[in-house]
Protein backbone atom coordinates (compact mmCIF):
# COMPACT_ATOMS: atom_id res chain seq x y z
CA UNK A 1 0.00 0.00 0.00
CA UNK A 2 1.27 3.47 -1.26
CA UNK A 3 1.66 5.87 1.70
CA UNK A 4 1.32 8.72 -0.24
CA UNK A 5 -2.61 7.44 -0.91
CA UNK A 6 -2.69 8.33 3.30
CA UNK A 7 -1.94 12.04 2.93
CA UNK A 8 -5.56 13.48 2.29
CA UNK A 9 -7.23 11.30 4.55
CA UNK A 10 -4.63 10.33 8.33
CA UNK A 11 -4.17 14.16 8.90
CA UNK A 12 -8.27 14.57 8.92
CA UNK A 13 -7.75 11.50 12.12
CA UNK A 14 -5.13 13.20 14.06
CA UNK A 15 -7.35 16.53 13.51
CA UNK A 16 -10.38 14.64 15.22
CA UNK A 17 -8.24 13.06 17.54
CA UNK A 18 -7.18 16.67 18.73
CA UNK A 19 -10.42 18.15 18.80
CA UNK A 20 -11.83 15.74 20.73
CA UNK A 21 -9.26 16.36 23.68
CA UNK A 22 -7.51 12.91 22.89
CA UNK A 23 -4.39 14.34 22.64
CA UNK A 24 -2.12 17.41 23.15
CA UNK A 25 0.62 19.23 21.13
CA UNK A 26 3.08 15.90 21.66
CA UNK A 27 1.35 13.21 21.18
CA UNK A 28 -0.15 15.15 18.38
CA UNK A 29 3.28 15.47 16.61
CA UNK A 30 3.95 12.04 17.10
CA UNK A 31 0.89 10.70 15.56
CA UNK A 32 1.44 12.97 12.74
CA UNK A 33 4.67 11.41 12.43
CA UNK A 34 3.55 7.76 12.31
CA UNK A 35 1.16 6.70 10.01
CA UNK A 36 -1.12 4.19 10.86
CA UNK A 37 -1.24 2.37 7.45
CA UNK A 38 2.51 1.55 7.96
CA UNK A 39 1.22 -1.00 10.94
CA UNK A 40 -1.81 -2.59 8.56
CA UNK A 41 -1.01 -5.69 6.88
CA UNK A 42 -2.93 -6.44 3.19
CA UNK A 43 -5.04 -8.82 4.43
CA UNK A 44 -7.54 -7.36 6.86
CA UNK A 45 -11.32 -7.94 8.38
CA UNK A 46 -13.75 -5.31 10.25
CA UNK A 47 -15.03 -6.41 13.45
CA UNK A 48 -18.62 -6.89 12.65
CA UNK A 49 -21.18 -7.09 16.17
CA UNK A 50 -21.44 -11.13 14.94
CA UNK A 51 -18.71 -11.97 13.13
CA UNK A 52 -15.19 -10.12 11.14
CA UNK A 53 -16.15 -9.02 7.23
CA UNK A 54 -12.96 -9.51 5.10
CA UNK A 55 -11.94 -5.85 3.24
CA UNK A 56 -11.59 -6.24 -0.37
CA UNK A 57 -9.78 -3.51 -2.36
CA UNK A 58 -7.46 -0.32 -1.58
CA UNK A 59 -10.62 2.09 -1.37
CA UNK A 60 -11.88 -0.10 1.29
CA UNK A 61 -8.66 -0.73 3.05
CA UNK A 62 -7.73 2.95 3.14
CA UNK A 63 -10.82 3.78 4.50
CA UNK A 64 -10.86 1.59 7.44
CA UNK A 65 -7.28 2.27 8.26
CA UNK A 66 -7.98 5.88 8.22
CA UNK A 67 -10.95 5.86 10.54
CA UNK A 68 -11.45 5.40 14.29
CA UNK A 69 -12.18 1.83 13.90
CA UNK A 70 -10.13 -1.35 15.23
CA UNK A 71 -8.57 -2.96 12.53
CA UNK A 72 -9.20 -6.87 12.81
CA UNK A 73 -5.52 -8.26 11.77
CA UNK A 74 -5.22 -12.04 12.43
CA UNK A 75 -8.46 -14.63 12.73
CA UNK A 76 -8.18 -18.06 15.63
CA UNK A 77 -4.61 -17.04 16.12
CA UNK A 78 -3.64 -17.84 12.79
CA UNK A 79 -5.19 -21.34 12.10
CA UNK A 80 -6.77 -21.77 9.65
CA UNK A 81 -10.49 -23.10 8.72
CA UNK A 82 -10.88 -21.64 12.36
CA UNK A 83 -14.77 -20.15 13.36
CA UNK A 84 -13.13 -16.79 12.19
CA UNK A 85 -12.86 -15.25 15.78
CA UNK A 86 -10.51 -12.54 15.94
CA UNK A 87 -7.12 -12.87 17.73
CA UNK A 88 -5.20 -9.50 16.57
CA UNK A 89 -5.91 -6.10 15.72
CA UNK A 90 -4.97 -2.65 15.24
CA UNK A 91 -6.68 -0.90 17.83
CA UNK A 92 -8.73 2.09 17.34
CA UNK A 93 -6.97 5.31 17.42
CA UNK A 94 -8.89 7.00 19.85
CA UNK A 95 -8.31 4.16 21.99
CA UNK A 96 -4.21 4.26 21.54
CA UNK A 97 -4.73 7.85 22.50
CA UNK A 98 -6.45 7.70 25.53
CA UNK A 99 -3.81 4.86 26.65
CA UNK A 100 -0.97 6.78 25.55
CA UNK A 101 -2.03 9.95 27.09
CA UNK A 102 -2.77 8.00 30.65
CA UNK A 103 0.44 6.67 30.91
CA UNK A 104 1.83 9.79 31.46
CA UNK A 105 5.67 9.08 29.80
CA UNK A 106 8.30 11.62 30.20
CA UNK A 107 11.19 12.33 28.47
CA UNK A 108 14.10 10.20 29.30
CA UNK A 109 11.81 7.57 30.81
CA UNK A 110 11.81 3.51 29.98
CA UNK A 111 7.79 2.05 29.13
CA UNK A 112 7.23 -1.93 28.63
CA UNK A 113 4.66 -2.81 26.42
CA UNK A 114 2.89 -6.38 26.93
CA UNK A 115 1.49 -7.31 23.51
CA UNK A 116 3.61 -5.79 20.48
CA UNK A 117 0.85 -6.96 18.00
CA UNK A 118 1.15 -4.68 14.65
CA UNK A 119 4.42 -2.85 16.34
CA UNK A 120 1.89 0.79 15.94
CA UNK A 121 2.00 1.76 19.80
CA UNK A 122 5.59 0.62 19.83
CA UNK A 123 6.39 2.95 16.72
CA UNK A 124 4.49 5.89 18.48
CA UNK A 125 6.38 5.64 22.08
CA UNK A 126 10.07 5.25 19.66
CA UNK A 127 8.82 8.62 18.46
CA UNK A 128 8.24 9.74 21.79
CA UNK A 129 10.96 8.64 23.44
CA UNK A 130 13.70 7.14 21.19
CA UNK A 131 14.15 3.34 20.19
CA UNK A 132 15.90 2.42 23.02
CA UNK A 133 13.83 3.28 25.79
CA UNK A 134 10.90 1.28 24.16
CA UNK A 135 10.47 -2.65 25.27
CA UNK A 136 7.52 -4.61 23.72
CA UNK A 137 6.64 -8.29 23.88
CA UNK A 138 4.56 -10.76 21.89
CA UNK A 139 3.73 -14.29 22.12
CA UNK A 140 3.00 -15.10 18.27
CA UNK A 141 6.11 -15.79 16.73
CA UNK A 142 4.30 -14.94 13.16
CA UNK A 143 2.70 -11.49 14.37
CA UNK A 144 5.89 -10.70 16.23
CA UNK A 145 7.80 -10.66 12.92
CA UNK A 146 5.80 -8.96 11.19
CA UNK A 147 5.85 -6.18 13.68
CA UNK A 148 9.66 -6.12 13.61
CA UNK A 149 9.36 -6.08 9.69
CA UNK A 150 7.20 -2.72 10.21
CA UNK A 151 9.18 -0.92 12.46
CA UNK A 152 12.14 -1.61 10.70
CA UNK A 153 11.02 -0.70 7.53
CA UNK A 154 9.37 2.87 8.78
CA UNK A 155 12.86 3.38 11.02
CA UNK A 156 12.21 2.05 14.52
CA UNK A 157 14.10 -0.50 16.19
CA UNK A 158 12.73 -0.82 20.03
CA UNK A 159 13.75 -3.61 21.84
CA UNK A 160 11.82 -6.86 21.08
CA UNK A 161 10.81 -10.05 22.80
CA UNK A 162 8.94 -12.84 22.12
CA UNK A 163 7.22 -14.86 24.55
CA UNK A 164 4.94 -14.81 27.14
CA UNK A 165 4.25 -11.09 28.76
CA UNK A 166 2.76 -12.43 31.44
CA UNK A 167 6.48 -13.18 33.09
CA UNK A 168 8.86 -10.62 33.82
CA UNK A 169 11.38 -9.95 31.52
CA UNK A 170 14.86 -11.19 32.60
CA UNK A 171 17.16 -8.75 33.08
CA UNK A 172 15.27 -5.83 31.70
CA UNK A 173 15.37 -4.27 35.47
CA UNK A 174 12.59 -1.61 36.85
CA UNK A 175 10.65 0.57 33.84
CA UNK A 176 8.90 3.69 34.48
CA UNK A 177 5.80 2.78 32.42
CA UNK A 178 3.60 0.01 31.61
CA UNK A 179 1.07 -0.22 28.82
CA UNK A 180 -0.74 -3.91 28.12
CA UNK A 181 -2.43 -3.71 24.79
CA UNK A 182 -4.10 -7.30 25.23
CA UNK A 183 -7.01 -7.82 28.18
CA UNK A 184 -6.07 -8.56 31.47
CA UNK A 185 -8.24 -11.11 34.34
CA UNK A 186 -6.16 -9.89 36.54
CA UNK A 187 -3.05 -7.48 36.72
CA UNK A 188 0.00 -10.12 37.09
CA UNK A 189 1.78 -9.25 40.40
CA UNK A 190 5.03 -10.59 38.92
CA UNK A 191 4.73 -7.84 36.42
CA UNK A 192 4.06 -5.08 38.31
CA UNK A 193 7.20 -5.77 40.31
CA UNK A 194 8.45 -4.96 37.13
CA UNK A 195 7.86 -1.16 37.45
CA UNK A 196 9.59 1.28 39.67
CA UNK A 197 7.77 2.91 42.63
CA UNK A 198 5.67 5.77 41.05
CA UNK A 199 5.63 4.41 37.87
CA UNK A 200 2.23 4.06 35.95
CA UNK A 201 0.58 0.88 34.99
CA UNK A 202 -2.16 1.55 32.13
CA UNK A 203 -4.13 -1.64 30.91
CA UNK A 204 -7.44 -2.84 30.03
CA UNK A 205 -9.43 -5.33 31.88
CA UNK A 206 -12.10 -7.74 31.34
CA UNK A 207 -13.28 -9.65 34.46
CA UNK A 208 -16.26 -12.03 33.79
CA UNK A 209 -19.04 -9.48 34.94
CA UNK A 210 -17.36 -6.64 33.04
CA UNK A 211 -17.69 -5.46 29.51
CA UNK A 212 -14.08 -4.14 29.50
CA UNK A 213 -12.59 -1.28 31.64
CA UNK A 214 -8.93 0.58 31.12
CA UNK A 215 -7.42 1.26 34.33
CA UNK A 216 -4.58 3.30 35.21
CA UNK A 217 -2.41 2.38 38.35
CA UNK A 218 0.38 4.18 40.35
CA UNK A 219 2.94 1.83 41.80
CA UNK A 220 3.75 2.65 45.81
CA UNK A 221 6.93 2.10 47.45
CA UNK A 222 5.94 -0.90 49.48
CA UNK A 223 4.95 -2.74 45.67
CA UNK A 224 1.40 -2.45 45.57
CA UNK A 225 -0.54 -0.35 43.04
CA UNK A 226 -3.73 1.17 42.99
CA UNK A 227 -5.76 3.68 40.70
CA UNK A 228 -9.02 4.72 39.11
CA UNK A 229 -10.78 3.19 35.98
CA UNK A 230 -11.13 5.36 33.03
CA UNK A 231 -14.05 4.32 30.97
CA UNK A 232 -14.84 1.08 29.10
CA UNK A 233 -11.96 -0.66 26.85
CA UNK A 234 -12.64 -3.48 24.60
CA UNK A 235 -9.87 -5.68 24.10
CA UNK A 236 -8.53 -9.04 23.06
CA UNK A 237 -7.62 -11.19 25.81
CA UNK A 238 -4.04 -12.16 26.77
CA UNK A 239 -3.94 -15.99 25.65
CA UNK A 240 -3.13 -17.05 29.18
CA UNK A 241 -6.46 -15.12 30.13
CA UNK A 242 -8.76 -16.24 28.29
CA UNK A 243 -12.32 -18.23 29.50
CA UNK A 244 -15.40 -19.93 28.16
CA UNK A 245 -17.83 -17.29 28.33
CA UNK A 246 -20.53 -18.90 30.35
CA UNK A 247 -20.44 -22.43 32.37
CA UNK A 248 -22.39 -25.44 32.10
CA UNK A 249 -25.89 -25.11 33.21
CA UNK A 250 -27.98 -27.67 35.36
CA UNK A 251 -31.44 -28.91 35.35
CA UNK A 252 -34.30 -27.74 33.72
CA UNK A 253 -35.57 -24.07 33.29
CA UNK A 254 -37.89 -22.54 36.13
CA UNK A 255 -39.67 -19.30 34.45
CA UNK A 256 -40.36 -16.38 36.73
CA UNK A 257 -41.72 -13.09 35.80
CA UNK A 258 -39.52 -10.00 34.50
CA UNK A 259 -38.22 -7.73 37.13
CA UNK A 260 -34.54 -5.68 36.53
CA UNK A 261 -34.49 -4.76 32.88
CA UNK A 262 -31.39 -6.70 31.85
CA UNK A 263 -30.25 -3.62 29.57
CA UNK A 264 -29.70 -2.27 32.62
CA UNK A 265 -26.66 -4.35 33.41
CA UNK A 266 -24.74 -3.58 30.78
CA UNK A 267 -23.74 -0.36 32.31
CA UNK A 268 -19.96 -0.11 33.50
CA UNK A 269 -20.32 1.04 36.55
CA UNK A 270 -22.84 -1.52 37.68
CA UNK A 271 -20.89 -3.87 36.01
CA UNK A 272 -17.62 -2.82 38.43
CA UNK A 273 -19.52 -3.33 41.35
CA UNK A 274 -21.42 -6.53 40.39
CA UNK A 275 -18.04 -7.88 39.27
CA UNK A 276 -16.68 -7.41 42.85
CA UNK A 277 -20.25 -8.42 44.72
CA UNK A 278 -20.35 -11.64 42.44
CA UNK A 279 -17.14 -12.74 41.67
CA UNK A 280 -16.93 -15.69 39.20
CA UNK A 281 -20.70 -15.13 37.83
CA UNK A 282 -20.30 -14.60 33.99
CA UNK A 283 -22.54 -12.62 31.40
CA UNK A 284 -22.58 -12.20 27.90
CA UNK A 285 -25.59 -10.16 26.40
CA UNK A 286 -26.34 -9.47 22.70
CA UNK A 287 -28.31 -6.20 21.99
CA UNK A 288 -32.11 -6.64 20.78
CA UNK A 289 -34.70 -3.35 19.57
CA UNK A 290 -36.09 -3.71 22.56
CA UNK A 291 -33.06 -3.84 24.90
CA UNK A 292 -30.52 -6.28 25.62
CA UNK A 293 -30.71 -10.17 26.45
CA UNK A 294 -28.06 -11.60 29.09
CA UNK A 295 -27.03 -15.09 30.09
CA UNK A 296 -25.31 -15.13 33.39
CA UNK A 297 -23.80 -18.51 35.23
CA UNK A 298 -22.12 -19.42 37.91
CA UNK A 299 -19.55 -22.38 38.64
CA UNK A 300 -21.86 -24.48 40.43
CA UNK A 301 -24.49 -24.93 37.80
CA UNK A 302 -26.91 -22.45 38.05
CA UNK A 303 -27.73 -19.67 35.35
CA UNK A 304 -30.16 -17.16 34.35
CA UNK A 305 -31.65 -15.67 31.07
CA UNK A 306 -33.61 -12.84 30.93
CA UNK A 307 -34.25 -10.31 28.14
CA UNK A 308 -36.21 -7.15 28.47
CA UNK A 309 -40.12 -6.90 29.08
CA UNK A 310 -39.65 -10.73 28.81
CA UNK A 311 -40.06 -13.11 31.86
CA UNK A 312 -36.97 -14.62 33.21
CA UNK A 313 -35.15 -18.33 33.15
CA UNK A 314 -33.18 -19.51 36.10
CA UNK A 315 -31.82 -23.04 36.11
CA UNK A 316 -29.50 -24.95 38.58
CA UNK A 317 -29.09 -24.33 42.14
CA UNK A 318 -30.08 -21.07 43.68
CA UNK A 319 -31.74 -18.43 42.28
CA UNK A 320 -28.89 -16.02 40.36
CA UNK A 321 -31.27 -13.58 38.87
CA UNK A 322 -32.26 -12.75 42.16
CA UNK A 323 -28.92 -12.49 43.46
CA UNK A 324 -28.20 -9.95 40.78
CA UNK A 325 -31.27 -7.97 41.53
CA UNK A 326 -30.11 -7.80 45.00
CA UNK A 327 -27.08 -6.11 43.66
CA UNK A 328 -28.11 -3.32 41.39
CA UNK A 329 -30.67 -1.84 44.77
CA UNK A 330 -27.64 -1.64 46.27
CA UNK A 331 -25.99 0.37 43.87
CA UNK A 332 -29.03 2.07 43.41
CA UNK A 333 -28.75 2.70 46.74
CA UNK A 334 -25.15 4.13 46.07
CA UNK A 335 -26.26 6.61 44.25
CA UNK A 336 -25.51 4.27 40.74
CA UNK A 337 -22.24 5.35 40.96
CA UNK A 338 -19.93 6.40 37.35
CA UNK A 339 -17.18 3.87 36.19
CA UNK A 340 -15.16 6.34 37.13
CA UNK A 341 -15.83 6.31 40.94
CA UNK A 342 -14.36 3.17 41.12
CA UNK A 343 -10.62 1.90 41.29
CA UNK A 344 -8.58 -1.18 41.61
CA UNK A 345 -5.57 -2.19 44.41
CA UNK A 346 -3.43 -4.76 43.48
CA UNK A 347 -1.20 -6.50 45.80
CA UNK A 348 0.66 -9.68 45.98
CA UNK A 349 -2.36 -11.37 47.23
CA UNK A 350 -4.87 -10.57 44.74
CA UNK A 351 -6.65 -7.63 43.27
CA UNK A 352 -9.86 -5.67 45.02
CA UNK A 353 -12.31 -3.60 43.68
CA UNK A 354 -12.93 -0.09 45.68
CA UNK A 355 -15.63 2.77 45.41
CA UNK A 356 -14.49 6.19 45.74
CA UNK A 357 -11.41 5.52 48.40
CA UNK A 358 -8.85 2.63 48.08
CA UNK A 359 -10.32 2.11 51.88
CA UNK A 360 -13.96 0.96 50.78
CA UNK A 361 -12.89 -2.14 49.44
CA UNK A 362 -16.38 -3.88 47.82
CA UNK A 363 -16.51 -7.26 49.40
CA UNK A 364 -18.26 -10.55 47.83
CA UNK A 365 -21.29 -11.49 48.57
CA UNK A 366 -22.26 -14.83 49.90
CA UNK A 367 -24.12 -17.52 48.17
Amino acid sequence: MSTAQEVPTYPALVQELADRGLIGAWWRRVFEAVPRSRFVPADVWRQLPDRCEPVVGTDAWLALVNSDEPVVTQLDDGAEGGPGVATSSNSKPSMVARMLTLLEVQDGQRVLEIGTGTGYVSALLCERLGDDLVHSVELDPVVARQAADALAQSGYRPHLRIGDGEQPWSGLGPVDRLIATCALRYVPYALLRQVRPGGVVVAPLAREFWSGALVQLRVQGDGTAAGAFCGGATYMPMRAHRVPDLHDVQGKGRSRAAGLDPARLLDLGFALYAGARLPGVRLVHQNIPEGARVWVTRENGSGAMAASGEEVWQYGPGFLWEEIEQVWWEYEVAGRPGAEEFGLTVTGRGQQVWLGDPSDVIHPARE
